[in-house]
């Protein structure tokens, strides 16, 4: 479904500037921007993925992953075709690299805004998470369904690279309760080389989001040869530690897909060894995941007892009460109820 766009001016003789997300497209008449869901016509952007889904699923919040925002409940999670970005190893390429510039690929079915709520809401759902592709080029379906949701008592839930400019994010602040940022390295050369972006807006979304008092988690994919020197690892915890150390650091195996399959997965010595990092800069809550059988259990970070026990993405016990450990008192961050 084509609809107008928010987030772009006129820039005469038919040309367009978007500030959706940090590309800033400035796109001519009747083409797209980087994104390939987002088309100049006549002087006026258009989106072509309003409410139309590629995939909608009722998911575990863990599977997200979030980890101190409402545990053990159930996100109604949706996606259009399409991404900012162009990374080598993702995980969902078959729908996120696919746009509407050559009208390849599937498109998806038709899903308004009311349509995802009442889904959420007959499922039992605590949220509507907008993931699996990048919500920020789907950001009109998104907002759209974000409001009704917030009216019905939902929590809106961001799986993102963090590109969205602030402009973006505070258009939808009244709206977004929690992110799950990619930090998928601390180089720029990385980001221009694999990516095709940069790092610094990444790390500004992550500031202001937690500026805003939006519940933030950081998710880094740790790819051999890639992004996994104590450096960089060191550097990716400090700079959460700085940002707020109560954010959880969530360091994720790499399986060989898309166009990485000649890469070995993550050795589990290396996620070990980035948790110990997490854990010397600072950060109260390390997670390791992407690997059957490690344990994610959300320790106290002052007594270090088990509050938060998971076989999966399943929470097999939650000892919290009021948001504090029952041991010691000590309250533990995040929204738990």
């Amino acid at each position: 479904m084509i609809k107008e766009a928010m987030l772009f001016r006129a820039l005469g003789e038919g040309k367009v500037s978007c500030f959706l997300c940090n590309h800033r497209c400035q796109i001519a008449d009747s083409k797209f921007g980087i994104c390939g869901v987002r088309q100049n016509k006549e002087g006026k952007l258009y989106t072509h993925v309003y409410g139309e889904v590629i995939a909608a699923h009722v998911d575990p919040i863990e599977k997200k992953p979030l980890y101190h925002f409402l545990p053990g409940t159930t996100s109604f999670s949706i996606a259009t075709i399409g991404c900012n970005f162009r990374c080598p190893f993702c995980q969902n390429w078959s729908i996120s690299q696919v746009t509407k510039r050559k009208g390849e690929g599937p498109s998806g079915h038709k899903l308004l805004p009311q349509d995802v709520v009442a889904a959420a809401t007959n499922y039992g759902c605590r949220s509507i998470s907008y993931t699996y592709t990048e919500p920020t080029i789907f950001y009109e379906y998104a907002y759209d369904t974000a409001r009704l949701a917030a009216k019905k008592g939902l929590a809106n839930i961001f799986v993102t690279n963090g590109y969205m400019t602030a402009e973006a994010l505070e258009a939808f602040r009244p709206y977004l309760d929690a992110c799950n940022v990619d930090l998928k390295s601390f180089r720029d050369e990385f980001y221009k080389e694999i990516c095709q972006a940069r790092l610094q807006p990444v790390l500004d979304s992550i500031r202001l989001m937690k500026k805003m008092d939006i519940w933030v988690e950081v998710t880094t994919l740790v790819v051999p040869g890639q992004n996994d020197s104590i450096e960089e690892l060191r550097d990716i915890a400090r700079f959460i530690a700085e940002t707020g150390p109560d954010i959880p650091w969530h360091i994720s195996r790499f399986h060989p897909d898309y166009q990485l399959t000649d890469t070995i997965a993550t050795p589990i010595e290396v996620l070990h060894k980035a948790r110990s990092i997490g854990k010397e800069a600072g950060l109260r809550y390390v997670y390791v995941g992407n690997v059957y059988g490690e344990s994610e259990e959300t320790l106290c970070p002052s007594c270090g007892k088990t509050l938060i026990r998971r076989d999966g993405f399943h929470v097999s016990d939650n000892k919290l009460k009021d948001s504090a450990c029952p041991f010691c008192g000590n309250t533990v961050s995040g929204k738990f109820s």
